[in-house]
């Protein structure tokens, strides 16, 4: 597969180059921010992907601070840097996503692999679109959230599922708990039709979905996370959803735990042969209650 580079994974790679340039020169980043004038806190977040670095003069003068003289070495980092201020697909939704999720959602774009677990609510890349809504209209108002919020975030999940479709889907494997499956979201009808979605996609050759039985002895790990690869070269990275914030990091040692916590789940949970079995049980139910 090819590797897949959006405007997210670019800001990315230039910021941890910059970061890599800035340690190797023994400079700190509040030295360096002055030097552009700028803040230590937003030449952090350049760093760590998490913004741009707006102007081309900035990265020059950075370039210039570290002794990047080379002309090929400098004309890849420019290059670099004109692509990751390229739009993002989901910048009209920018104001309904929540600390974290701007980052994590360009990087899912650029993903050749996603490994999943969910234990609460059946995972996004799954959902219904009357499921999602249901999810957001319920927590409205306790969340104080208008109907437009609403709208927003359930366009921008469905949206997200293009990853799935196409010529180069993902590659995905979600693991889910059957209390996802059993907690009541919108009715009966709404979970009918989303036991028959989970069915539907699975069902394709490059997803997989198993179950963890509530009655099943094994390991859960306590929250949401995904694990999403890319091209050989482009580091993985671990995005752990928990309660009011999504954190997105590449740490080896956090990759590593997270891999080592999905495979043990994988390992525990019925085979994916088994997955429309139990949810054809789950919809039967429902009718006879």
């Amino acid at each position: 597969m090819a590797a897949r580079r959006g405007p997210t994974f670019r800001r990315r790679e230039l910021g941890k180059e910059l970061k890599r340039l800035r340690d190797k020169k023994g400079m700190s980043a509040k030295d360096a921010a002055a030097h552009i004038e700028s803040s230590e806190s937003k030449l952090t977040r350049v760093e760590s992907g998490m913004n741009q670095l707006p102007r081309v003069r900035d990265l020059e003068e950075l370039l210039e601070l570290y002794g990047v003289t080379d002309p090929i070495d400098r004309d890849l980092l420019l290059t670099l840097h004109r692509d990751s201020l390229s739009g993002d697909w989901y910048r009209p939704y920018r104001n309904v996503m929540p600390s974290g999720t701007t980052m994590y959602v360009g990087l899912e774009s650029d993903a050749l692999t996603m490994h999943a677990w969910h234990s609460q609510v059946i995972f996004g890349l799954l959902q219904t679109e009357r499921y999602a809504r249901a999810l957001f209209t319920t927590a409205k108002p306790v969340e104080e959230r208008t109907s437009e919020f609403v709208d927003e975030s359930v366009a921008l999940r469905m949206e997200r599922k293009a990853v799935l479709k196409g010529s180069d889907p993902v590659e995905l494997r979600v693991i889910l708990d059957e209390a996802a499956l059993r907690r009541m979201i919108g009715g009966p009808d709404i979970m009918r039709e989303q036991y028959a979605e989970i069915e539907k996609v699975a069902s394709l050759d490059h997803v997989t979905v198993q179950i963890i039985p509530l009655a099943h002895v094994t390991f859960r790990a306590n929250a949401n996370f995904v694990l999403l690869g890319f091209a050989e070269g482009l580091d993985p990275v671990v995005m752990e959803d928990g309660a009011h914030v999504m954190t997105v990091t590449d740490k080896k040692h956090e990759v590593a735990k997270y891999t080592r916590r999905f495979d043990a789940m994988r390992d525990g949970a019925l085979p994916p042969a088994r997955t429309a079995e139990f949810l054809h049980r789950l919809a039967r139910e429902i009718d006879n209650h």
